[in-house]
């Protein structure tokens, strides 16, 4: 990158509030399903009530009788797609049921309260057949993937594993597990779509809640066989996401088919709560075994996760749960495998922190079994296995300072004042006790994008590229980045975003959005600096790209932190309370403050929900989540979280970006359900391997 560097940052580490909260709060910031539109109507879809099977014959007929009814959709009706390659997306296209709540067809009516009473009026008929939906690690279909997400190898082995756990003073061998677990944002899946009309042959338009509208716009086109300039997407606000907006669902599609059925009429679609359960993905249930081997001073000298998860039958999905270990502690001998098992459910997808969630809840939880076995601090377990390198590739580190988090978090917890291990103390009816882990998040390389800097009257800039915001703060961090690099007060920064005519870039996701789009921005206003000067005028513009990262590859690229977690259980009924956490992270330059506590203490909260509440059950007998509510998917509320201290090290990276950022939307829920799991075994003596950890895996348990 060339040209005038920037000045010193001003606006990067300054704490601004959101510049898109008065508008959010006062009900002025339209979502998706909120946005204006001229005489729409509204669909609901049919779903299907088994799990595998055929769609044998549909009765419409009474649902077509409704007043208000416009038409009924199904895959006798439905116009065709142009492209199978994603079942997940071809939706009524054939009469196959690939999962429970598939779409099988859909009402379109003038108002919502018609389109939902006539599609519960429509009659489907099935050829059942023998459907799978339960998880076991010697699975008969289990298979090996040729990648996990997205591009890592699968397996991985260095020297001789077997041998050294054998020989090892010390050795874990246990067995972890995690469930099924949903997104549950906010904000539902809505979309708006509206076909053009013979008289009106502009572009298809829809207003949509996502997390990149370039992506979506990349995968949707041409199933819908358009040209990218024929599809327009306009995402501007969005109420939360976690990984379950990232690419296009069946819904999108329907919705998509179903207004291309009333041409020049938006159509609306908002997915119930239920809905959600079955038709915006979920996260895959793991079954780990992790293997640890150390010497007596608690050197490791052998690990071996391995780890055996599912996917839909109909489209693989293969989550990278065992990837973080290749990478967190040194070890001369080392191995990590996944595992697929096929089953009749609906597509698992990216859920906040793949892999790394669910992958270091049982890594972390057994670097604590392994401290009690060898008597050591579970701190300085971790701080012994610091790397030099990393283990993996071998190569250096652009930054890591998880010694210091660990050390910091420590102090800052009072980890030094704890009981003895597997001790605790009582206060009463309550048994009080600690835990700690580590965590860890990859950064991942960048991607094409782009973006344009215009001038503005009164020297204003204009900045727009096709970025989002989950309501994680990219509208204010983005404009801080943007006005550092164009030397203007960020007062002076008109910052447009979440519209698919902007420059294309990637969308969110991975805890790269904001450094993708940063870097983007700040070598457009290097390029517009250096052709424009300071004091351009009024219409000068120039679009600029993101540049090659000359670290990848050359060096280890990492997110890193320390949680800590005391947690209080009730020795009579079991409840377990979690008055306070800590967290210490490494994540380079802050941008905002503000905005980076607020989304460091929801990863943490998130964790806490995985260690106490989540969990997806699933019928076998039918395939369907059969606790596919609020009030029956449990998630904490105000009277759930304590204390949350988080910090972080002042400690840029400038080898990954021109900021010195790193992501920070992930690392929060890593590690934490281990620190909170790690705390109950302290406080109670039980060790409970498989979250959520409920009253019932404790009750007649601890001593």
């Amino acid at each position: 990158m060339t040209g005038t560097p920037p000045p010193a940052p001003a606006e990067s580490g300054r704490p601004r509030e959101r510049l898109d909260g008065p508008a959010k709060v006062a009900g002025r910031a339209p979502y998706a399903y909120e946005q204006p539109v001229e005489d729409p109507l509204f669909l609901f879809p049919v779903r299907s009530t088994i799990a595998r099977g055929r769609v044998r014959w549909v009765d419409t007929e009474e649902a077509e009788a409704v007043p208000g009814v416009v038409a009924v959709l199904t895959h006798l009706n439905a116009p065709r797609l142009a492209s199978r390659d994603d079942l997940e997306l071809w939706v009524l296209q054939d009469d196959e049921v690939r999962h429970h709540g598939q779409f099988v067809g859909a009402v379109i009516a003038g108002t919502p309260e018609v389109a939902r009473h006539a599609a519960s009026l429509v009659k489907v008929e099935y050829q059942r057949e023998w459907h799978d939906v339960v998880l076991r690690a010697d699975h008969p279909e289990r298979y090996r993937p040729d990648h996990v997400n997205p591009s890592f190898d699968t397996d991985t082995s260095h020297g001789d594993v077997d041998g050294a756990l054998a020989d090892a003073a010390a050795t874990v061998d246990q067995t972890y597990r995690t469930p099924v677990q949903h997104h549950v944002p906010m904000e539902p899946h809505t979309t708006v779509v509206r076909w053009p009309g013979a008289a009106d042959l502009g572009a298809v338009a829809m207003y949509d809640s996502n997390q990149g509208v370039s992506p979506i716009r990349k995968v949707l086109a041409p199933l819908l066989d358009l040209d990218p300039e024929q599809l327009w997407i306009h995402s501007p606000h969005v109420g939360g996401a976690f990984g379950s907006k990232a690419s296009p669902k069946a819904h999108h599609v329907l919705t998509a088919l179903a207004a291309r059925l009333v041409p020049g009429r938006p159509v609306k679609c908002a997915l119930t709560r239920q809905q959600m359960f079955g038709n915006a993905g979920h996260r895959t249930p793991t079954i780990q075994r992790v293997r640890l081997g150390a010497d007596r001073r608690g050197r490791l000298t052998a690990i071996a996760h391995d780890v055996v998860e599912h996917t839909a039958r109909f489209k693989e999905f293969a989550e990278q749960t065992a990837v973080a270990t290749r990478t967190m502690y040194a070890a001369e001998h080392r191995r990590t495998t996944h595992r697929l098992v096929p089953l009749d459910v609906p597509a698992p997808v990216i859920m906040r922190a793949p892999g790394e969630a669910p992958g270091m809840f049982a890594l972390e939880s057994a670097m604590d079994e392994l401290a009690v076995a060898l008597g050591m601090d579970p701190v300085e377990l971790r701080i012994r296995n610091e790397p030099d390198a990393d283990p993996e590739s071998g190569l250096p580190f652009s930054t890591r300072h998880l010694a210091r988090c660990l050390r910091e978090g420590a102090t800052r917890f009072g980890w030094a004042d704890r009981p003895p291990a597997g001790q605790g103390r009582r206060d009463g009816d309550w048994l009080v006790g600690v835990g700690m882990a580590a965590s860890t998040y990859p950064l991942f390389p960048q991607q094409g994008s782009r973006a344009r800097i215009r001038a503005l009257p009164d020297g204003r800039r204009q900045v727009e590229i096709a970025a989002s915001d989950l309501g994680t703060g990219t509208w204010t961090a983005l404009t801080q980045i943007a006005a550092d690099a164009l030397a203007v007060p960020a007062e002076a920064v008109d910052l447009v975003i979440g519209d698919s005519a902007l420059p294309a870039t990637v969308g969110a996701g991975g805890s790269s959005g904001l450094s993708i789009w940063g870097t983007t921005v700040v070598a457009a206003a290097r390029a517009f600096r250096d052709r424009h000067g300071d004091d351009p005028p009024a219409g000068a513009e120039v679009v600029g790209e993101l540049p090659e990262n000359t670290a990848v590859g050359r060096y280890a690229l990492h997110a890193f932190g320390a949680q800590f977690a005391e947690v209080r259980v009730d020795a009579v009924t079991g409840e377990i309370r979690v008055p306070r956490m800590v967290g210490v992270f490494d994540v380079g330059r802050v941008i905002n403050p503000r905005t980076a506590r607020s989304q460091l203490m929801g990863g943490m909260t998130m964790g806490l929900s995985m260690a106490l509440h989540e969990e997806s059950v699933v019928d076998p007998r039918f395939g369907h989540v059969v606790n596919g509510d609020y009030a029956g998917y449990h998630i904490p509320t105000n009277a759930d979280v304590g204390d949350i201290d988080v910090s972080w090290l002042d400690e840029p990276d400038p080898l990954y970006n021109p900021m010195g950022s790193k992501g920070i939307g992930e690392i929060g829920i890593v590690g934490t359900a281990a620190a909170v799991a790690n705390a109950v075994w302290h406080a109670t003596g039980v060790r409970v391997r498989d979250v959520p950890i409920t009253p019932d895996r404790l009750l007649g348990r601890h001593r």
